[in-house]
């Protein structure tokens, strides 16, 4: 049976989508079954097949609906930037905080996820691209304005950010350590990225 539109089925698919991000958090991707998501949610388990094909398409729509609301969130909050350099700064400490406000969240999509065979393979992540353009955005506004060299190759720079996002927020959530706290790995990469490694009045690659 075909599942249902992303619209469809209102707040009884919302219902089972929490339940998702609730289970997979808690036990894993491959540890979980449809039925303690059903319980979770308070519906018989044959209607989580009204909505979902199977356990993977659910991982795979909760995914894309929920980086969908992440990406309209973040357009919003980068919009009270006023350049380039401060919008750079609002994505990266909003992506961060993001493992505060929506820890079961991210924890399905940073850990969960990469254990779906079906989504590495199978599926074209478009709300995750549209993430990455969001990023791409900003650094054109910034070549525009004159603060990032007009030679940047925005294409490997925004895989850049993204990737040192990725790799901070997973290493907080395996290791909840003080040091790799959103708060203080969205500073320093900010800093990083508008600082970078040399001391003041040192250029790269000369004595």
């Amino acid at each position: 049976m075909a599942r249902r539109g992303p619209n469809s089925g209102g707040e009884k698919r919302e219902r089972i989508l929490r339940a998702a991000v609730k289970i997979f958090s808690r036990k894993g991707f491959f540890n979980s079954k449809v039925s303690e998501i059903a319980r979770a949610a308070e519906v018989a388990d044959g209607t989580i097949y009204l909505y979902f094909r199977n356990k993977d398409d659910l991982l795979i729509s909760l995914f894309e609906e929920k980086m969908g609301e992440v990406v309209a969130d973040v357009r919003r909050r980068i919009a009270v930037g006023r350049n380039a350099l401060e919008k750079l700064k609002i994505f990266i400490e909003n992506h961060m905080d993001l493992l505060e406000r929506e820890s079961g969240l991210v924890e399905v999509i940073q850990v969960e996820l990469r254990q779906s065979t079906k989504f590495l393979k199978d599926y074209t992540p478009v709300k995750f691209f549209e993430y990455l353009e969001v990023i791409s955005d900003i650094l054109e506004e910034g070549k525009r304005e004159g603060v990032l060299r007009p030679d940047l190759n925005i294409s490997v720079a925004r895989r850049a950010i993204f990737g040192a996002l990725d790799e901070l927020s997973l290493t907080y959530i395996l290791s909840r350590k003080p040091k790799y706290h959103p708060a203080v790995t969205a500073a320093e990469l900010c800093r990083l990225l508008l600082e970078g490694l040399c001391v003041s009045g040192v250029a790269a690659g000369k004595d």
